[in-house]
């Protein structure tokens, strides 16, 4: 069954991780998926029936307006993109807090505000974001500015839902847990390997790391009709870290 069949979806950060794994099960659900990143996006994705790569920055807003002009027919919109810096508040700088909010937080603001109008003018659009368990569900050490933008995505996500409730507009928000990615297996590596490793899969009640396929899952559902009474949640993925 093509669950998204008729849908154009949006899907950012889609060159890798759980952002690939979306783009992936969106269009072998019969979404039009517009795959967008600053990467290259992997020609084994682009050759999937209905995905199209696309070239985006998600900090400029003048490249989303223009995206956002050329393709008023989007009616799904899913902010993956996202940076962990690490470090305590005293460990962290103006600077990188700065950073962590326009990559995390406004590239979320922009892509919304470019898109809605259209969505509202159609009457419907479902919008997922990319949140995460290490926000204001949790607290995590060493994720100061991670969990301060992350809290402010959960935020962001109820204010839009009630905002725009009675005008056909969905906004949800998935918070993972550890999710083995490209770019976590990077800070593994930085962080000492198999000790850090271990540390990662020690902090999962379930004794493993998530996969991206599994979060691709639940963006499935808030994309598609079939979640058509959910709105303002923030669901949790995370292999009860947050027990």
């Amino acid at each position: 069954m093509d669950r998204l069949s008729g849908k154009v979806a949006l899907v950012t950060g889609a060159a890798q991780g759980i952002g690939r794994s979306i783009a992936e099960a969106f269009a072998r659900e019969g979404a039009q998926v517009l795959a967008a990143d600053v990467q290259r996006i992997d020609p084994a994705l682009v050759a999937m029936r209905g995905v199209t790569s696309i070239e985006l920055d998600v900090t400029d807003e003048v490249s989303i307006r223009k995206l956002a002009g050329q393709r008023g027919d989007v009616s799904v919109l899913v902010n993956c993109v996202g940076i962990v810096p690490s470090g305590t508040i005293l460990q962290s700088t103006a600077a990188t807090l700065t950073r962590a909010f326009d990559v995390n937080v406004m590239s979320m603001f922009s892509t919304i505000s470019a898109f809605l109008p259209s969505m509202l003018a159609a009457g419907q659009g479902s919008i997922v974001n990319i949140a995460s368990v290490v926000s204001s569900t949790k607290g995590a050490v060493n994720r100061f500015a991670y969990g301060v933008t992350k809290a402010a995505v959960i935020g962001l996500t109820k204010s839009v839902a009630r905002d725009y409730i009675d005008q056909g507009i969905r906004c949800n928000c998935i918070s993972p847990g550890t999710i083995m990615t490209p770019s976590l297996q990077e800070r593994i590596v930085q962080q000492g390997g198999d000790t850090a490793l271990a540390a990662f899969i020690g902090r999962q009640p379930m004794g493993r790391l998530g996969r991206s396929d599994e979060i691709a899952e639940v963006a499935l559902l808030l994309a598609s009709d079939e979640a058509r009474f959910m709105t303002g949640s923030d669901i949790v993925i995370d292999g009860g870290m947050s027990l």
